[in-house]
């Protein structure tokens, strides 16, 4: 049973007045997470320059990792660091164009499951050597 057949009327009034609909017209919450701090950012940047690549993956991970960061851990030298950029959700596609061409087929992998790849990438990708590369392609052509 859901939470909200707990709620009074006036508490079901209040969530409303406080969200937007989804498609079937239902409200949701709009709370959003604060931006991140400097202290955040900073700290993120401190991971990424560790020189144990286990805590490069950590800030390759981070949804609050900068864009310069991720074009710099994209370039990483262990292929762990860079299947950790292509798997964040937050990464630009400017660094997930860079990463399509990747020599390790995990990372192209990861790059052809990416929720926001653009259509011309996974174009390419659909042609990639690696038939496992190419299985994630169809997958992710699937949730289209």
């Amino acid at each position: 049973m859901s939470c909200l057949g707990f709620l009074t009327e006036q508490q079901r009034a209040a969530l409303a007045a406080s969200s937007t609909t989804d498609a079937a017209g239902v409200p949701l919450s709009t709370f959003a997470s604060p931006p991140p701090s400097d202290g955040k950012t900073a700290r993120v940047r401190a991971l990424a320059g560790s020189a144990d690549p286990r805590i490069r993956e950590s800030a390759a991970l981070s949804y609050r990792a900068p864009d310069d960061v991720l074009v710099e851990l994209a370039g990483d030298a262990d292929p762990a660091v860079r299947r950790c950029v292509a798997r964040n959700e937050h990464t630009p596609s400017a660094v997930l164009r860079r990463l399509v061409d990747d020599p390790d087929p995990f990372v192209r992998g990861w790059v052809a499951a990416h929720p926001s790849l653009p259509p011309d990438l996974l174009d390419r990708l659909a042609a990639d050597p690696d038939a496992a590369v190419r299985a994630v392609v169809t997958w992710a052509r699937g949730w289209a």
